[in-house]
């Protein structure tokens, strides 16, 4: 043997990759992973769907067992093996195995521990109903909850998981009550996007409770009450808990790796601590954002993979290792009917980072609209006001959500402009996608928008249009008679010419702030208008994009009728 020993703590994504990488590039090396549970490399991304019964034998989520990997890889797993320390000047960890504990020497030292379910301070979160969906074990304890009888449950928690969990909840008969402390479900998505997952899942008979905490759980007769921050209680036989991740580092920081100030373990760009001999992968690290540069873990399973196949690269690649890319955060979930998908920065992380950028709301079909079955794709994308730079993008829709965030996910790593998306060659038959893509589109509207030749207001900019400016509803009266802005005066885009003197005189000076449907009709209009060399602005995503910008509160604000 060479007498390299590699130690890798946690196996799943970044540690099972790392290791199986190492063999492929040293025959001679001697390889332990050291994995606490009871399964080393399993499908923690299939979970929910375990529990929904989409997934149905259990086996089918363990992707490898040690006996496996010692046979295909010559890889050493030690399953309830617990790191309890580490000393990085002995080079040694000490475990806590079931035959006592051990101390094991390494030459390099690889951590890939994952994340704990976060705890929330709240009283009685040790409730024997509340449980968590973070392991196999989890996964099985909660669907036999669900086969012996559960009735209702309550999920702490909207993010990915919890949503995912909810809906394999509700596959299963359960009555979900779905808790989200933040203003909306899935927090990552703009709230205009967010909108329409809410709105899926009430569709499906979910009960949805946004910007409400939990203060207490308590016990009545067996089964959780869950009290929330406005007075209303939730009884329920099973209590998800869903809110969120920590970083398992704490005997790691104890023996002196370095992490920020919520224990993600800070690692340079090929995934080296600040010690020697010691690196780290996957969840528990932090990375830099590759849009805002912002310092954040992404607990995905796509950059722990590549991670762990890096560092090993970096260890024993004899100089061929890359650099760790930094993430975009591409991820995707589906709800019900529904696929919501995200890559690159949203407003929150493009406004912490002080990096101006406008926003594109477009309303494309999924494929040719004269084909049969097609659904709309509401996709909006950030790009920058002067560069037209790429900066984010997300997607909501029945189908086709995938490929174009996917594509997006693609331009965005390649540094492409909003403009270049026009020059894209991509695959078009009827059935499939239209000759001018959604993705296509946006690069349509980016280089309108960068040129000049539109000039969009934002929903957020709602109160401007009523109180600053003439407002111009170009929708057909029937459109305009389902709601509208009570300022609104709605002439159809095929008048706007007829009409131009009307529409002078009804705008008084004042700009002119033109909506539609989608963002289409109006943009024709605008471009009227500008030509009369009247001041315009179209509602970026129309009528659309407005009353999922203004979610419950649109019935409130928009009225019905006519008003020509």
């Amino acid at each position: 043997m060479s007498g390299h020993k590699y130690v890798i703590v946690g196996g799943v994504a970044g540690g099972m990759s790392a290791a199986a990488r190492l063999r492929r590039l040293d025959e001679q090396c001697e390889i332990i992973v050291l994995e606490q549970g009871p399964a080393v490399s399993f499908a923690s991304c299939g979970l929910p769907y375990f529990v929904g019964g989409e997934i149905e034998d259990e086996a089918e989520l363990l992707v490898q067992t040690p006996q496996s990997l010692r046979d295909a890889l010559n890889i050493d797993v030690r399953l309830h093996h617990r790191v309890v320390e580490l000393d990085a000047a002995a080079h040694l960890v000490k475990v806590v195995t079931p035959n006592g504990q051990q101390d094991i020497s390494y030459d390099q030292l690889i951590l890939s521990p994952g994340t704990v379910a976060a705890r929330p301070p709240i009283d009685g979160l040790d409730h024997p109903s509340v449980h968590t969906l973070r392991t196999v074990a989890d996964a099985s304890v909660v669907r036999e909850l669900v086969t012996a009888g559960a009735k209702h449950a309550v999920v702490l928690g909207a993010g990915f998981i919890g949503l995912e969990a909810a809906e394999g909840l509700h596959l299963r008969g359960v009555d979900v009550t779905l808790l989200e402390a933040a203003p909306h479900v899935l927090p990552p998505l703009e709230v205009e996007m967010a909108w329409l997952v809410g709105q899926e899942l009430r569709r499906l008979g979910m009960d949805v409770r946004e910007g409400v905490a939990v203060t207490a759980i308590t016990d009545d007769q067996g089964r959780a009450v869950v009290h929330l921050a406005d007075g209303q209680t939730v009884v329920a036989d099973l209590v998800l808990l869903s809110a969120g991740t920590v970083p398992a580092s704490a005997v790691f920081k104890a023996g002196g790796v370095a992490c920020n100030d919520r224990g993600a373990i800070i690692v340079d760009d090929q995934g080296h601590t600040n010690l020697i001999d010691v690196w780290a992968v996957g969840d528990v690290t932090v990375s830099r954002d590759a849009v805002t540069g912002a310092l954040r873990p992404v607990p995905l399973a796509g950059p722990a993979q590549r991670a762990g196949r890096l560092v090993a690269d970096a260890i024993a690649g004899s100089g061929r290792a890359r650099p760790f890319p930094e993430p975009l955060a591409t991820a995707i979930v589906r709800v019900g009917d529904l696929t919501a998908a995200m890559t690159g920065a949203n407003r929150m992380g493009l406004d912490a980072a002080g990096m101006p950028f406008t926003t594109l709301h477009l309303h494309p079909l999924n494929h040719a609209g004269y084909f049969p079955g097609g659904s709309q794709i509401h996709l909006m994308v950030h790009i920058d006001p002067v560069t037209g730079r790429l900066l984010g993008a997300q997607a909501v829709g029945k189908a086709g959500v995938d490929k174009r965030i996917d594509v997006l996910a693609t331009a965005l790593r390649a540094g492409l402009a909003a403009q270049d998306l026009i020059d894209l060659d991509l695959c078009y038959s009827p059935p499939y996608g239209s000759a001018k893509d959604a993705v296509t589109m946006v690069g349509f509207l980016a280089d309108n928008v960068l040129t000049g030749q539109t000039a969009l207001w934002q929903p957020d900019e709602v109160d401007w249009a009523r109180q600053q400016a003439f407002v111009l509803d170009v929708r057909t009266p029937a459109e305009f008679a389902t709601g509208h802005l009570p300022e609104a005066v709605n002439i159809a885009h095929t008048q706007v010419r007829a009409r131009l003197d009307e529409v002078i005189a009804l705008a008084g000076g004042r700009p002119i702030a033109v909506m539609c449907q989608s963002g289409v009709r109006s943009y024709l209009a605008h471009r009227i208008l500008v030509a009369a060399g009247l001041t315009s602005r179209t509602l970026s995503g129309g009528m659309l994009t407005l009353r999922a910008w203004l979610g419950g509160q649109a019935d409130a604000v928009l009225v019905k009728g006519d008003k020509q």
